[in-house]
């Protein structure tokens, strides 16, 4: 098996897949709560939310299972998106906490999906991972 040379494609991009139960459930999350925009194609089966240039697919009983962990690159204050969060009810499953590869806070959306905001570790805080 020879691999593909890096030239002979390029990804557009890498767009998740989440398994929601409740459609309109889990828009107001994504819409009200975490500010993306809903796709004008959408409907209450399959639709596609973004957000400054990335984006997530949604879709109702199908295409994924209920649990899986997303990654969110983040830029922005933390403490001040954890604080909003809170006070909206959000279920969150670590506060920011400061790690040797990044410093991040894990929330969960209406269908049991963890979404990892991180950003680069703070220089100012010891790193959790490595404490004795």
């Amino acid at each position: 098996m020879t691999n593909i040379e890096h030239s002979s494609f390029r990804i557009e991009n890498v767009s998740p897949i989440l398994y929601v139960k409740d459609m309109a459930r889990s828009l107001l999350f994504y819409e009200n709560i975490l500010g993306f925009k809903n796709a004008d194609w959408g409907d209450d089966n399959f639709t596609s939310v973004s957000r400054d240039n990335t984006g997530l697919y949604l879709c109702k009983g199908g295409q994924g299972f209920p649990g899986m962990w997303i990654w969110i690159g983040f830029d922005g204050d933390m403490v001040s998106l954890y604080k909003s969060l809170q006070l909206k009810g959000v279920t969150i499953k670590l506060p920011p906490t400061n790690f040797s590869w990044a410093y991040e806070m894990q929330i969960e959306d209406p269908d049991g999906h963890v979404l990892r905001f991180g950003t680069d570790p703070s220089e100012t805080e010891p790193f959790v991972d490595q404490e004795s």
